[in-house]
C-alpha cells in the first residue's frame, strides 16, 4: 500500500492514520469535505490534517467507519458527547445508531435460586431473566435416581447393587428450572435416592447443601455476582439467592439499505465529474 492511499489526522493531539477510502466513504459527510479540500477550515500541515476535536471519541468514530458497527465499552457513559461529535462530522448513519441509546446500555442478566430443605430432601427452583442462562444450566445439571440393578441383584447379595438412572429436569417455562436431591425419609432403604451432578464436576451429590454450593460456584464461574440472600420462610427453611451479571450490549450495525444508497450516490457523483 502506497503512502498516497493513506491519510493522517491529528485529532486533539491524537494521531490517526487510515486509508482515504475509509474516511471518504460517506460523500455527504464533513469528513469527506475535509479530505478533498472543500472545507477550508481544515488544512494539511506537516503531512497531517489537524482537527480541534476530542481525539478519544474520534477513535470510536474511526472504528465505525472501518466496520459500519457501533460497539462501545460496557462502562461507556459519554453517549451525548459522542453524538455531538458524530453531528460535527455529519455522519448521519452513526447519529442514527446513537439515537438508539437504549440498545447500547449494558443490561443485567438476573438469576434467582430458590432452595428448600425438608428433612433429607432438598428442592431447587432456578429463575433466569435470560432463557440462555437456563438452557446453559439445563445442559450442565443432571439428576439421577438410585435403583436396584435387576441384572446383578440376587438373594445372596447384600446389599443389592445399585444403578443410577438419569431423570429429566422439569422446565415449567423457558425461564425456570426445577430439580431435587436427597431421599424420602419415610423409606428405610436407599431406593429412590436422588443425586445431582453439575458439569464439569463429576461428583454425584445427594446432600442439598453441597448441591447448593456447587450451583453457586457454577454461577460465579459464569460471571454472575451474588447480590443478596434472603430467607423466604424460616419454618420450612426456604431461602432465595439472587445473582446478577452485566450483559455486554451487542454491536449495532448500520442499515444495509442506507449503505447501498450511499454507494449509489457516490457512483452518481463520480459520473457527473
Amino acid at each position: 500500500m502506497s503512502s498516497q492511499e493513506l491519510v493522517t489526522l491529528n485529532v486533539g493531539g491524537k494521531i490517526f492514520t487510515t486509508k482515504f477510502s475509509t474516511i471518504m466513504q460517506f460523500p455527504a459527510s464533513r469528513l469527506t469535505r475535509m479530505i478533498d479540500g472543500r472545507d477550508q477550515e481544515f488544512k494539511m500541515i506537516g503531512g497531517q490534517i489537524f482537527v480541534d476535536r476530542d481525539g478519544v471519541l474520534f477513535s470510536f468514530i474511526l472504528d465505525f467507519l472501518r466496520t459500519h458497527q457501533l460497539l462501545l465499552p460496557t462502562d461507556f457513559s459519554d453517549h451525548l458527547r459522542l453524538q455531538r461529535e458524530a453531528l460535527f462530522y455529519e455522519l448521519d448513519p452513526l447519529v442514527d445508531l446513537l439515537n438508539q441509546e437504549h440498545l447500547l446500555q449494558p443490561r443485567p442478566a438476573l438469576v434467582e435460586v430458590h432452595f428448600l430443605s425438608q428433612n433429607t430432601q432438598a428442592f431447587f427452583r432456578v429463575f433466569g431473566s435470560c432463557s440462555k442462562t437456563i438452557e446453559m444450566l439445563t445442559g450442565r445439571i443432571t439428576m439421577f435416581i438410585q435403583q436396584p440393578s435387576a441384572l446383578t441383584w440376587s438373594s445372596n447379595s447384600f446389599p443389592p447393587q445399585m444403578t443410577l438412572l438419569p431423570l429429566p429436569l422439569q422446565r415449567p417455562s423457558y425461564h425456570d428450572l426445577v430439580f431435587q436431591c436427597g431421599s424420602d425419609s419415610t423409606t428405610d432403604n436407599q431406593t429412590g435416592v436422588r443425586y445431582v451432578s453439575i458439569k464439569p464436576d463429576n461428583r454425584k451429590l445427594a446432600n442439598g447443601t453441597n448441591v447448593l454450593g456447587l450451583l453457586i460456584d457454577t454461577l460465579l464461574m459464569e460471571g454472575f455476582h451474588l447480590v443478596s440472600t434472603r430467607t423466604l420462610s424460616s419454618e420450612d427453611k426456604s431461602e432465595c439467592y439472587s445473582f446478577e451479571r452485566i450483559k455486554r450490549p451487542e454491536a449495532l450495525t448500520m442499515n444495509k439499505t442506507l449503505k447501498s444508497e450511499i454507494t449509489i450516490t457516490s457512483e452518481q457523483s463520480q459520473k457527473k465529474k
